[in-house]
């Protein structure tokens, strides 16, 4: 069973900033990655997050497997999306 994808204000924010082909390009890759999000996602060491991968973006995430819900945290440019808020 497929889960289901939440974005945070803060992703949306980023996504619309994108231009429209960046902006589907990920939104693509987190849709594919919701069948098996704890083969796509990948945890961030000494943090509950995981991050997925897509080109020079990475998208944080928090897995809630009872709900069956990908939370996604925050989008963003490799350099300085691991950045603690």
């Amino acid at each position: 069973m497929a889960y289901e994808a939440i974005y945070s204000d803060e992703a949306l924010s980023f996504l619309k900033k994108l231009d429209d082909k960046e902006g589907a390009r990920i939104l693509d890759k987190i849709d594919d990655s919701l069948a098996e999000p704890e083969h796509f996602f990948k945890r961030l060491s000494g943090r509950e997050e995981f991050r997925l991968r897509i080109g020079d973006y990475r998208a944080i995430a928090r897995i809630l497997k009872n709900e069956q819900k990908v939370f996604i945290i925050s989008i963003g440019h490799r350099k300085n999306v691991y950045e603690k808020k």
